[in-house]
C-alpha cells in the first residue's frame, strides 16, 4: 500500500518511523517532511497547505492512505478533499476538527454533554473580556480561541496580568485571526496528563499515557510552548483514572459529536488536569500531539497502519494494540530564544553518535539539509526520546543523547520526566 503522510514537524517522524515498519507499506510519501522523515521515506516537496498539488501527487502515485498530521490542513478541511477524490484519509473532516480548531465550540460541546472541564466565559470584544477578567479576584486562563501553535494559553494567577494577555491576543493580534476571539476560564489545580485514543466514529480505543511540558523553563516556567518533552506512561493516570476519562469524558464528547452532526474519526487528544475532585478537561486537540506521540509510537509494538485503517473502514473494534512495558522519554531540543525570536540555520553536530545509543532515536522537527549538513530551521528543532527499564533510566538515556548533540544556542529542559520519577519513587 502507498501511503501519503503529511506534516513536517517531530511528530511527523516519529509516524512516519512507525508506518516504516509496517508489514503491509509498499511506498511511504511526506510531505513535505524533514531530513528525519527521509530516512523513513521520499520526502515530496509540496507545502501541507497545497491541497490542489496534494491531491494531484496522491493521484499519480496511487497513493491508497492520506495521513494529515498537523492541525492546521485538518481544520481547513484536507480530510474531506482527500476523500471526495476516492482516497482513504486518516484523521477527522474539517467540522469535527472544529473541536481543536474553535475553542468557543468546544467549550459549548463540553457542556451539553456534561463534561467536566474549567469554568469560562468567551468574548469576541476585548471591552468585554477587560471588564471580566477584572471582576475575578482568583487566577484566571486565557485563550485565544483559534490555532495558535499550542502558544495561545497564558495561566495569570493575577487577573491584571489575564488583562495584558487578553489585549496581545485580541488587539495586538499576536496569533492573528486565531485571537479575534478569547475563553477565559478559572485556572484549574492539579497534575496534567496527555490522554489520546484513537476513534473510529463509534469505537474508542485509548492509547498509553503521556504527560507534556509545555512551558519553557524547568520546574514550569515562563511562557507556554509547542512543547518542551514528554514521556509515557504518566504514573498519575491510574487504570481506574482511565476507565473514569473514558467513560465521562471520551464517551460523551464523541457522542456529542455525532449528535452535533460531526462524527469524530481520527485521533482524539484530551488534555486533562487531575484535580482532587476528578479528571477535567482542559482542552482537545483533534491529531496526535507533540510531542507526546514521540514516546508513545516508541512503545507501540503494533502496526500502525493497520490501526489507521481500521480507523478509516470503522473497524476499531477488531484491533487489539500491543505496548512496549518500558517507559520512554523524550526531551525536546530548542532553539535559543524559543519560543520568541530565534535564528535559523545552526549547523547541529553529534547526531549519527547519538542515534548508536541503544533504544535512542532522534526525531527531527524543525530541521533542514543544507550542503550535506543538517541545520536549525524551526523553535523545536529536535525530539531525542528514549526507552527506559523505568522511567528514570529512560530520562538517563534521553540526556545521555540530548547531550551528544550540539549547535548554537541550543536550549533544553532538564527536568522532564521528574515528576514520574519522584511519583514512581
Amino acid at each position: 500500500m502507498n501511503v501519503l503522510l503529511i506534516g513536517s514537524g517531530g511528530r511527523e517522524h516519529a509516524i512516519a518511523w512507525k508506518l516504516a515498519q509496517s508489514k503491509d507499506l509498499t511506498k511511504l510519501y511526506i510531505s513535505p517532511g524533514n531530513p528525519g522523515t527521509a530516512q523513513c521515506g521520499e520526502n515530496v516537496p509540496i507545502g501541507s497547505d497545497d491541497t490542489a498539488e496534494l491531491l494531484e501527487f496522491a493521484r499519480q502515485n496511487q497513493v491508497e492512505l492520506a495521513v494529515v498530521g498537523p492541525e492546521d490542513p485538518l481544520a481547513a478541511g484536507l480530510v474531506d478533499k482527500f476523500e471526495s477524490a476516492g482516497i482513504k484519509a486518516f484523521g477527522p473532516s474539517g467540522k469535527a476538527a472544529q473541536l481543536e480548531a474553535d475553542k468557543a465550540f468546544a467549550k459549548q460541546l463540553m457542556r451539553s454533554s456534561s463534561v467536566s472541564t474549567a469554568e469560562g466565559r468567551t468574548f469576541d470584544r476585548y471591552a468585554d473580556a477587560k471588564a471580566y477578567i477584572a471582576s475575578r479576584d482568583e487566577p484566571v486562563v486565557i485563550k485565544a480561541a483559534g490555532l495558535a501553535k499550542g502558544k495561545g494559553v497564558f495561566v495569570c494567577d493575577d487577573p491584571s496580568d489575564g488583562i495584558l494577555a487578553a489585549e496581545k491576543v485580541m488587539c495586538d493580534k499576536i496569533f492573528g485571526p486565531a485571537g479575534n476571539v478569547v475563553v477565559v476560564e478559572d485556572k484549574l489545580l492539579g497534575e496534567e496528563a496527555s490522554i489520546l485514543a484513537f476513534v473510529d466514529g463509534r469505537n474508542i480505543y485509548v492509547m498509553e499515557s503521556s504527560q507534556d511540558h509545555k512551558q519553557i523553563g524547568d520546574g514550569d516556567t515562563g511562557p507556554n510552548t509547542g512543547g518542551m518533552g514528554a514521556y509515557s506512561p504518566a504514573p498519575v493516570v491510574t487504570e481506574g483514572l482511565i476507565k473514569q476519562i473514558t467513560r465521562e469524558i471520551l464517551v460523551p464528547v464523541v457522542d456529542g459529536m455525532n449528535r452535533n452532526g460531526t462524527p469524530y474519526k481520527g485521533v482524539l487528544y484530551a488534555g486533562i488536569m487531575v484535580t482532587a475532585g476528578g479528571p477535567r478537561v482542559l482542552e482537545f486537540n483533534v491529531r496526535f500531539g507533540d510531542p507526546e506521540t514521540q514516546p508513545i509510537l516508541m512503545r507501540l509494538k503494533s502496526d500502525l497502519l493497520e490501526v489507521l485503517l481500521a480507523v478509516c473502514d470503522g473497524k476499531l473494534d477488531q484491533i487489539t494494540l500491543e505496548w512496549d512495558h518500558r517507559p520512554a522519554v523524550c526531551v525536546v531540543m530548542a532553539s535559543g530564544g524559543y519560543p520568541d525570536d530565534y535564528q535559523k540555520g545552526k549547523k547541529i553536530t553529534g547526531l549519527s553518535e547519538a542515534t548508536q545509543l541503544e533504544d535512542v532515536i532522534v526525531f527531527h522537527a524543525g530541521t533542514k539539509e543544507d550542503n550535506g549538513d543538517i541545520v536549525t530551521a524551526g523553535g523545536r528543532v529536535l525530539g531525542v526520546t528514549a526507552l527506559g527499564q523505568t522511567i528514570a533510566d529512560a530520562k538517563t538515556r534521553a540526556y545521555e543523547a540530548v547531550d551528544m548533540i550540539g549547535f548554537d544556542g541550543a536550549y533544553c529542559r532538564r527536568d522532564i520526566a521528574d515528576k514520574a520519577v519522584k511519583t514512581v519513587s
